[in-house]
């Protein structure tokens, strides 16, 4: 191995055997340091080696001279093995979405710092930097037209400090780091439990009888198929309790027409496939007459999807002329609102929730704590409503006879 000293033998030139490219190293803190020059001129790589050696004793005397591994090499691990370790079992959005939430916002403020160094009061320096670098927007709607910051959503921050915490817990496998650090948000009082979106009865029939009325005013013509797709879609999820993502991909080789023996009616039995695995949904008999329509309007393949497209476009247009696209609370309503209404309706009607819940593929206590709180029907009048009796004056007197006589 061909070697050089520069600076009194303070930096080592090297070249290993195999290699054309000149390497640099020099001892700081009791600790080797290494660099690759990226030259096969000799001359150049020593001036470069003075340049990395004199860059280093800079960082040494400022405390920027990190013995340790950096979040920058914590994160670059983490996204090399998350998707292979994870089996590509994750949704594709969702590790994109941790790429993204890296690159953008965590690596730019971590990035340079040892893995020590993240810490809990770091962690809420980042919070603090997000809310005040957030971007000023004019609200299109606002006639001062004044600028006003968007600030990141509470669930945005949320992932962000869920890929943070990821990241760190890959670093304590390697043994980068010993602990994790407190990663709760300071300051936070107890929230008030919010209920999903959905549609009252009297809500819902007016949606489906909007839908229904704009397949009517497309017959014959060219939106024809979308507006009666649309329809159908409402009553379909409406009617089964299915995710949207659920339903996106559902084949119609996936849906059964069946004689429920329990209660001899005709329903859908629903093999789905979705965050859960795969799974059964026993639909209301309600869901069977658009199965059908939707049988006969596509004639499709066994493979086919039910579903390639929800309509969100027509689906929204139809909220905004309704008046349903925000609840009483301001609760933006989705194609999920139906999945919540399905849910609501079932608690409604005094249906068992841990049947529900089976059938949802989710948990009572999801179901308890975002749907039967807000619930009239969850609640028993006549287990609540309990009177004590009150004695009359004949029983009062009779009473006090009764206790005289035995006390002689």
């Amino acid at each position: 191995m061909a070697s050089h000293e520069i600076l009194g033998g303070k930096v080592l030139v090297y070249r290993r055997e195999n290699s054309k490219k000149w390497q640099c190293s020099t001892r700081i803190n009791s600790k080797n340091w290494r660099m690759s020059t990226g030259e096969e001129s000799l001359a150049l790589a020593k001036e470069i080696a003075e340049d990395w050696f004199f860059r280093m004793k800079a960082k040494e005397k400022g405390g920027g001279l990190k013995d340790e591994k950096t979040f920058k090499d914590a994160a670059k691990r983490y996204l090399e093995e998350y998707d292979v370790v994870t089996g590509g079992s994750r949704n594709r959005t969702y590790v994109a979405g941790n790429e993204r939430r890296l690159r953008l916002y965590l690596s730019p403020f971590f990035e340079e710092l040892g893995l020590s160094e993240v810490t809990a009061g770091k962690v809420q320096e980042y919070r603090v930097m997000r809310y005040k670098s957030a971007p000023e927007i004019t609200p299109p709607n606002d006639p001062d037209g004044k600028p006003v910051k968007k600030l990141p959503a509470k669930n945005t921050l949320h992932q962000e400090i869920v890929t943070l915490r990821q990241v760190l817990k890959t670093a304590i496998r390697h043994g980068w780091l010993t602990h994790l650090p407190d990663l709760s948000t300071p300051y936070k009082s107890a929230e008030k439990i919010s209920h999903r979106a959905w549609f009252s009865p009297d809500e819902y029939k007016r949606l489906y009888t909007a839908t229904r009325n704009r397949a009517e005013k497309h017959r014959d013509k060219r939106f024809q198929w979308h507006a009666e797709q649309l329809h159908d879609f409402v009553l379909f999820m409406a009617n089964t309790g299915l995710r949207p993502d659920e339903v996106n991909r559902l084949q119609y080789r996936d849906v059964e027409i069946v004689e429920d023996e329990e209660t001899e009616e005709t329903i859908l039995l629903i093999q789905v496939r979705g965050k859960r695995g795969v799974g059964y949904c026993k639909s209301m008999p309600s869901a069977v007459f658009p199965f059908e329509r939707l049988l006969k309007r596509n004639e499709p393949k066994p493979d086919d999807l039910i579903f390639a497209d929800s309509h969100p476009t027509l689906f929204n247009t139809i909220l905004e002329e309704q008046g349903l696209k925000f609840d009483r609370e301001g609760s933006r309503r989705t194609a999920y609102s139906l999945r919540h209404t399905y849910i609501c309706l079932r608690l409604m009607e005094g249906a068992d929730i841990y049947q529900v819940a089976k059938n949802c593929r989710t948990s009572v206590e999801m179901i308890e704590k975002y749907y039967a709180s807000h619930i009239a029907t969850s609640i028993s009048a006549a287990a609540v409503n309990v009177r004590r009796k009150v004695k009359s004056k004949k029983q009062v007197v009779e009473y006090e006879k009764r206790n005289a006589h035995r006390s002689q």
